[in-house]
């Protein structure tokens, strides 16, 4: 399944570039993706000290927005714990209080991911204090739906949001399927989108969706981790939409204006003509001195 046949500006709103390759940063530019967005997530080993998420935060705030860099990708990231390791209470409360520290730097767009994983109380109580973080610093907010339980885990998630007297057009509901993209769009929320084909959803699965729903509060992203993921799948459904008769212009809405309205221009602060990528003989970001973090009081 190839790409279109003149590539689409994309902004990815939901790929974990941490677990991704150089190579696929080279093929993502070469699809159309010129703006991602890299939500905090959980590794698939359990962390074991709040040091370790410091590390993470740094590194998706600094290192891996350079590199994306050389690519000529425009980097930017969510902020949050998310619900899976929130069971761990000791150290989520660890990782709570350091959050706002981490949520008010450039190139943080919104607080996430954060909701349910198993529906706990752990969960409920840290997506709560998440939530109330965000709407503290006027940040959207970037929600995860369970695996298991879809459907109940997204209600769950919106009734507390509505509870809490969030403006549900600062929310995004990710991962959603058919199961739920009716609920969370009557609600006023933003429905994310996921093509990841083993889990969540596939591009066939999603032209029913697009074509049911349309673009309105409308996302569409790859989600791309360290599983049997595609960090091209984005570009390789809207080839899917296209050839089955999407306007393009309708595309090029999903895949970049609704982002950049979601997340909101002024956070985003993409630069005006792109990323420049880095030229032959450049040195790579893993070696530039400015994109090496040092502890405090180091030389």
């Amino acid at each position: 399944m190839g790409a279109p046949t003149a590539a689409m500006r994309i902004l990815d709103p939901h790929v974990h570039c941490y677990s991704r390759t150089t190579d696929d940063y080279e093929a993502m530019y070469l699809a159309g993706v010129r703006a991602v967005v890299e939500p905090s997530f959980w590794l698939g080993q359990p962390r074991t000290s709040a040091g370790t998420f410091r590390d993470y935060f740094l590194s998706i705030l600094e290192f891996e927005r350079s590199r994306a860099a050389d690519f000529g990708i425009t980097h930017r990231c969510t902020i949050g714990l998310n619900p899976k390791e929130a069971n761990d209470e000791r150290l989520a409360a660890e990782v709570l209080e350091m959050l706002p520290e981490f949520a008010r730097r450039h190139g943080v767009v919104a607080i996430g991911e954060l909701g349910y994983d198993a529906i706990t109380p752990a969960e409920e109580k840290a997506f709560v204090a998440q939530v109330e973080l965000a709407m503290e610093l006027g940040l959207p907010i970037l929600v995860h739906t369970p695996h298991r339980d879809k459907r109940r885990g997204t209600l769950r998630s919106m009734d507390v949001l509505a509870d809490l007297g969030v403006d549900p057009g600062m929310v995004v509901v990710d991962h959603s399927t058919e199961e739920t993209t009716r609920d969370i769009l009557e609600r006023g929320y933003w429905a994310g989108h996921t093509v990841y084909p083993e889990t969540k959803l596939t591009a066939p699965r999603f032209r029913n969706l697009f074509l049911e729903f349309g673009t309105e509060r409308m996302l569409l992203d790859s989600s791309a981790d360290w599983g049997k993921a595609d960090p091209l799948s984005v570009p390789k459904t809207l080839a899917h939409l296209e050839r089955h008769g999407a306007d393009r212009a309708d595309l090029q809405r999903l895949v970049w204006d609704n982002p950049i309205a979601f997340f909101g221009a002024h956070r985003l602060d993409l630069p005006e003509g792109g990323e420049r990528p880095a030229g032959e003989g450049a040195t790579h970001s893993s070696i530039r001195e400015e994109h090496v973090s040092r502890p405090a009081g180091a030389s």
